[in-house]
């Protein structure tokens, strides 16, 4: 797999920008997390209690010659309860070490770097999204892109909200699955030293 070289950016932190990654193991355990952790239990299904009707017995227990059933909410029924569905209480989430999440990142941000992904520049805007759109157009950026900043301000907010193709996001709310679905990645200067601080400094 790719090696661990000198960035052909020098403004970027070889820590952070040229890690050696051996395999894609780590990247996907905290892309698969970051998707779990997101998702909502949102699905629920009534058991045969909790299913309306079926007070009723369908027929007598005997002579008919047919099975024996005391509700029409039975499971095997349609319109029957639900047996083993979900009942909106589950847990999705996926646990992940903040050193494995770290690392995973440094890893993402390498391979980014080395597909030439990666660029610094600070997106300069009074609030309009016209101008962020000539931003883009003016660096070649027309695809997908993420716009790392150190913070967000209400100007920059403001003008990307509306652009289905770019994502502004804080440094440290940056994720794997951020980058790995990035076409480019767009660093502000001021947020390097805090990516540093923030990925590295479990090894200082």
């Amino acid at each position: 797999m790719a090696e661990a070289k000198t960035t052909a950016n020098a403004t970027l932190p070889k820590e952070v920008f040229a890690v050696d990654v051996k395999n894609h193991e780590l990247l996907k355990l905290a892309y698969d997390a970051y998707l779990a952790n997101a998702r909502q239990a949102s699905a629920t299904t009534k058991t045969r209690g909790e299913v309306r009707g079926g007070g009723k017995k369908p027929w007598k227990q005997k002579g008919t010659g047919r099975a024996r059933f005391g509700s029409t909410r039975n499971p095997i029924w349609r319109g029957g309860g639900i047996v083993f569905g979900p009942r909106g209480n589950e847990n999705y989430s996926k646990k992940i070490s903040t050193a494995a999440k770290r690392q995973a990142i440094k890893q993402a941000l390498t391979l980014a770097e080395q597909a030439g992904k990666v660029s610094v520049n600070d997106v300069k805007t009074t609030g309009k999204t016209s101008e962020v759109v000539k931003f883009l157009a003016d660096n070649k950026l027309d695809r997908k892109t993420l716009v790392v900043v150190d913070e967000k301000t209400p100007e920059l907010i403001r003008a990307t909200n509306n652009l289905q193709n770019v994502l502004l996001i804080s440094t440290k709310y940056l994720s794997v699955y951020h980058i790995l679905n990035a076409d480019n990645v767009v660093l502000s200067k001021a947020s390097l030293p805090t990516l540093k601080s923030w990925l590295v400094k479990e090894e200082a």
